[in-house]
């Protein structure tokens, strides 16, 4: 089946490329497209944090994997896509949780996006706290490692 989906919003922030690491200090501006009414973000203020789908219109269509080492490191066990959450993926959509900073009428600036400049948003969820995991969350040793630079 194929789908087709508009965006809602763009980013806007000073990362030009897709590096890696070091995106603690990282601040966005996701601006709504013109045909996304600016009611669309009433009442967000109220909410810590977001949700952003995003697309990652950057990606090549060949550079798309379904396993691999993390990051192409060999000393992480070989794993696949859908056990990483690495940018060259089937459907290139991205998924990050940010925190709310403000709203200025059409925009919001939030901490945490994991998305460079100019990347087409999907979608904006609030985060809820009934939807976060109720047990421990458990990952393998390598994800620590390799996330350890990350923000």
């Amino acid at each position: 089946m194929e789908i087709t989906l508009r965006s809602i919003a763009t980013t806007g922030n000073s990362r030009k490329e897709a590096i890696d690491d070091n995106w603690g200090d990282i601040t966005s501006e996701i601006t709504l497209e013109p045909h996304i009414p600016s009611e669309a973000f009433e009442g967000i203020e109220s909410f810590s944090h977001l949700e952003i789908i995003f697309y990652f219109d950057k990606v090549d269509d060949t550079k798309v994997v379904f396993s691999g080492h993390p990051r192409g490191n060999p000393d992480y066990p070989l794993m696949g896509i859908f056990c990483q959450r690495k940018k060259d993926r089937p459907n290139k959509i991205g998924l990050c949780t940010v925190q709310l900073l403000a709203r200025n009428g059409r925009s919001i600036k939030v901490k945490g996006l994991d998305a460079i400049d100019g990347t087409p948003v999907l979608d904006i969820k609030p985060v809820f706290k009934e939807f976060l995991p109720s047990k421990e969350v458990l990952q393998p040793e390598w994800v620590s490692d390799l996330m350890k630079n990350y923000w």
